[in-house]
């Protein structure tokens, strides 16, 4: 077998286990998929904030031209970590090109071969690959299952070991114990890591974080707080220490081997957090949203089992097939809702993952329900 007869197996594999992702475009949908949490991509207001401001650099390069530690470096770059341990009440933050580059970077550089690290089984993929780069021996506790996590500390042996968590979780769109979780890391010597992606903007002081809510900031080894989602741009940070902020500059090649975010890119984020400080509109609006959804949830109680606490929602529909079908019927009827197959999700637990946004309406979540409770298949 050759390279081309290769990967066409692996394809043909991918499709006969109704796996085969291809890209669409579906402009035309109502949105109950994105990240775009506040709809803030969707602003006129912070667009123009970013083109008047980049007026400013009209003189200067708009690109970064090179990684930081070279000559992609700038003011701006410097002026939006400050601001972003200020919302973040850290010590210190470090911008990285995206939230994966930001876990693979954070947990690769600082967990060495011979530490444990201890996650939620349902932590997402960018974590499991840092994990592996790292090294490190991986011990899995069941999700938000704190009981079995304490049964494992207490079965372990280790010198220095780490706790990994996200906040609210990408596939369930539950929430993380972090005072408890917090608690449990002083007591057995863990090093504490959350990943806020799907918090960030969302809950705490003027969107700081659910670290923030139960007041675990300080206890934290790090924090990561993504810009793809409730802040509709792109990019991440890690926040910690000046210590780590250092170690991080020196050792990881996710930095140092990767150009910096562009002028445009920078101008985006910081507009979008200037927004969240001064405009609780949105975040009400989907709030007030999520409440309706999460009401009303029993409607859907005869025919599926429904998880998260919002603004994700996963519609458990067993069967990579079945649930890819049920999302096309739901797309053809306007409504952009994704499937999210096993591998991705555990076996048996596929989903349809529905997301609410400030922009939505009662309208749509009652023709969601509708055509759900229509469909035709048995479950």
């Amino acid at each position: 077998m050759n390279a081309v007869e290769r990967i066409n197996h692996f394809l043909l594999q991918r499709n006969n286990e109704h796996l085969f992702r291809k890209l669409i475009i579906t402009n035309d949908l109502i949105d109950l998929s994105s990240n775009d949490y506040l709809g803030l991509s969707r602003s006129a207001f912070i667009r123009q904030q970013v083109q008047d401001d980049f007026k400013n650099y009209q003189f200067h390069k708009s690109g970064a031209t090179g990684s930081r530690l070279l000559n992609g470096n700038s003011l701006l770059c410097e002026e939006i970590e400050e601001r972003l341990a200020q919302i973040h009440h850290a010590e210190a933050a470090l911008l990285f090109n995206s939230g994966f580059d930001a876990n693979v970077g954070l947990i690769s550089t600082v967990i060495r071969p011979k530490d444990t690290i201890f996650y939620d089984e349902m932590v997402h993929t960018s974590i499991h690959q840092g994990m592996r780069l790292s090294g490190a021996k991986l011990i899995p506790y069941k999700h938000n299952q704190l009981g079995d996590l304490i049964q494992k500390l207490n079965n372990s042996d280790y010198d220095i070991a780490f706790l990994i968590t996200e906040s609210v979780f990408s596939m369930d769109g539950d929430k993380a114990n972090l005072s408890e979780l917090a608690e449990i890391c002083a007591q057995f010597r863990l090093n504490l890591i959350v990943d806020e992606a799907h918090a960030g903007g969302l809950f705490g002081i003027n969107g700081s974080g659910l670290c923030n809510v139960s007041a675990v900031e300080e206890k934290c080894f790090a924090r990561i707080y993504t810009f793809g989602k409730a802040i509709a741009s792109h990019g991440a940070v890690v926040l910690g220490t000046q210590l780590l902020k250092d170690y991080l500059i020196n050792f990881s090649k996710n930095f140092i081997y990767t150009t910096a975010l562009d002028t445009h890119n920078l101008l985006s984020v910081k507009h979008s957090y200037n927004f969240i400080q001064i405009n609780r509109n949105q975040l009400f609006k989907l709030n007030t949203l999520n409440n309706y959804f999460y009401l009303n949830i029993k409607k859907l109680a005869r025919r599926f089992e429904v998880c998260g606490q919002g603004p994700i929602f996963g519609i458990i529909v067993p069967g990579n097939k079945n649930c890819k079908e049920i999302a096309s019927y739901l797309q053809m009827y306007k409504l952009d809702v994704r499937a999210i197959l096993s591998p991705t999700v555990p076996l048996g637990r596929e989903r349809l993952r529905v997301v609410l946004h400030s922009f939505n309406t009662k309208d749509e979540i009652d023709r969601l329900f509708s055509l759900l409770l229509d469909y035709k298949t048995v479950i």
